[in-house]
């Protein structure tokens, strides 16, 4: 058989159903190899043709944290490998087990500064758990093999860089057979259990932070709060770990934040953090004692000083924790934060949502607020970076049942649509929801023809505020009057339309709920444009002095430009949404 066969049998046998990418010269031998296979109704390889190899490696992603399976994408030499990269980062942030095939130009071409030549094995090092060139036909096989232990185990990108003429040429060694391997469980020694154990029975007020290493850890986790009295915050990845059904949770924190969380934090005598590497560390307290579980001992300590470093699987950690961990009588620690937290989500968070229907252009909250009642309790949400980040984080509520992703560590735009596309591939009967900005639908735009051409029954709900409003909120707190953010108004449902998709666009709150429904009803693919109010920002529930001063400076360089209209209107907007 030919190499590229080889190569894709090879995948075939560890798991891989979709191989998501671009057709291109040098990476023919393998799209003719994932077509010998017949595709899914034969039992082979899918070949997923997308619009731009950046999507490929999204809707990839997407594709693997949702199943956690094995998945592929491939790109041509040169510039068609190129534009995988900036979806390999994300995927490969997201621990999602993703293969990735790099087509390169002719073996004997390589140095010679031929015609589309890049290095691929040295460009995706820093995006990949493994990256490595293919040079002959006997080293192929275990190339192969050991990208897919890597991608799987790590779990992360592998990246195989493959010359066209080579994956043309006749396989000369066989391949080792692939065996998962069933993980372990990382079980801490019980003296330092024993060590957690005591420091929460010496502390008054003892807090949990929550992230998605804690992922099954669910009800260990609201065990241990309701034992010990402690408020439960979460990060953004942690929200669908253990928001649902914990009648501590006190929300987020970080700039996209809500609630009590961040003052949980830091009013706590003893902070856990489990199973979160949160990177920012300006919202974590640096005089609180902190103790951290974590499986990667490798993370424990970097974001802030950690007294009691755990490393082990959280909920195996828990499980052993819960029986030496003494119930505390008085919860009073919990009850202050339960009743600043209420405080906040129905003057802060729920500010936006209530009285609001009449209201034009559209409050975004209110939209967000709208779409969690509308959705499936199955719904899987990939929501795009920036606002669509804000008003999914604070808005929709998991269930335990849904499911939300985005490029929460990458931060890239033009995330939420090819990554939508992916999971609807994944879970066919599943409701997709792609919650879309317009600064990120338009960088991708093209791959509405990719769901529209599979005939895939996504659907966008577009916040289209013609700004990139997490920007100008940047802008603001940084001192400076908003310069650059703003686009021209476009009618996306009009576009939509004319790529065959089911469009509304709407602009009456009132109208909301009826239209956003009847359009998830849609049989096929379906875009909602809702007109939103291009002033409401995202106000942290934490604020600092300096943002105070950030934004009263902003306001006032806008109002010595002439822009007094402008600064009027924004206090307006946003004066309900500000923590007090």
């Amino acid at each position: 058989m030919k190499l590229a066969e080889q190569i894709v049998q090879q995948l075939q046998q560890a798991g891989v159903r979709r191989i998501y990418g671009i057709v291109g010269d040098s990476l023919n031998p393998v799209v003719d190899a994932v077509r010998r296979t017949g595709g899914s109704k034969a039992g082979g390889i899918d070949w997923i043709h997308v619009r731009h190899e950046e999507a490929a490696a999204f809707a990839a992603g997407a594709d693997a944290q949702l199943t956690g399976e094995l998945v592929a994408c491939a790109g041509s030499c040169g510039p068609g490998n190129l534009h995988l990269i900036n979806g390999l980062y994300d995927a490969n942030r997201s621990h999602a087990p993703v293969v990735a095939i790099a087509s390169h130009i002719p073996s004997s071409q390589i140095g010679q500064g031929y015609f589309q030549e890049t290095h691929p094995d040295r460009i995706f090092t820093e995006c990949s758990v493994y990256s490595e060139l293919v040079s002959t036909p006997a080293q192929s096989p275990r190339v192969v093999a050991a990208a897919i232990r890597h991608a799987v185990g790590a779990p992360g990108v592998a990246v195989i860089t493959l010359p066209g003429d080579i994956a043309d040429e006749e396989a000369t060694a066989d391949a080792p057979l692939y065996v998962p391997v069933e993980p372990g469980v990382l079980q801490p020694p019980a003296s330092v259990v024993q060590r957690l154990a005591d420091a929460i029975n010496d502390s008054d007020k003892v807090a949990l932070f929550v992230g998605a290493g804690a992922a099954g850890a669910h009800d260990e986790v609201i065990e241990l709060a309701e034992k010990i009295g402690a408020p439960v915050g979460h990060t953004l990845r942690g929200k669908e770990v253990v928001q649902y059904d914990n009648p501590n949770d006190v929300g987020m924190t970080g700039l996209l934040g809500y609630g009590a969380a961040a003052e949980g934090l830091d009013e706590a005598d003893l902070l856990i953090m489990l199973g979160t590497d949160f990177p920012y560390d300006q919202f974590l307290p640096d005089d609180v004692t902190t103790a951290q579980v974590d499986t990667d001992a490798t993370v424990i300590g970097r974001r802030t000083a950690v007294d009691l470093p755990v490393h082990g699987d959280v909920r195996a950690t828990l499980a052993t924790l819960l029986p030496l961990v003494e119930a505390k009588r008085k919860h009073r620690f919990l009850d202050q934060m339960h009743k600043r937290h209420d405080k906040l989500m129905n003057k802060a968070v729920g500010a936006y949502t209530k009285n609001v229907e009449h209201k034009q252009p559209i409050h975004p909250e209110f939209a967000a607020s709208i779409l969690d009642q509308v959705a499936a309790d199955d719904a899987i949400f990939t929501a795009d970076t920036g606002m669509g980040n804000v008003w999914t984080a604070r808005y929709l509520n998991p269930l335990g049942t849904r499911r939300l992703i985005g490029s929460f560590l990458h931060g890239s735009m033009a995330n939420a649509l090819p990554q939508a596309l992916g999971a609807q591939l994944a879970y066919p009967d599943r409701q997709v929801v792609s919650v879309s900005g317009d600064g990120g639908l338009a960088m991708l735009l093209g791959e509405l023809l990719t769901v529209r051409m599979y005939d895939l029954p996504i659907k966008v709900v577009l916040f289209n505020n013609s700004t990139l409003g997490m920007v100008k909120l940047e802008m603001l707190v940084d001192k400076l009057p908003d310069f650059g953010v703003d686009v021209p108004e476009v009618d996306y449902a009009a576009i939509a339309q004319a790529m065959g998709w089911h469009s509304v666009r709407i602009t009456d709150p009132r109208k909301l709920e009826a239209e956003m429904a009847a359009a998830f009803a849609h049989d096929g693919p379906a875009l909602i444009d809702v007109v939103t109010d291009p002033l409401a920002l995202s106000i942290p529930p934490k604020i600092s002095s300096s943002q105070v001063f950030g934004f009263a400076t902003a306001m006032s360089k806008i109002v010595l430009n002439g822009g007094a209209g402008e600064a009027i209107s924004m206090a307006r907007s946003n004066l309900r949404n500000i923590p007090r």
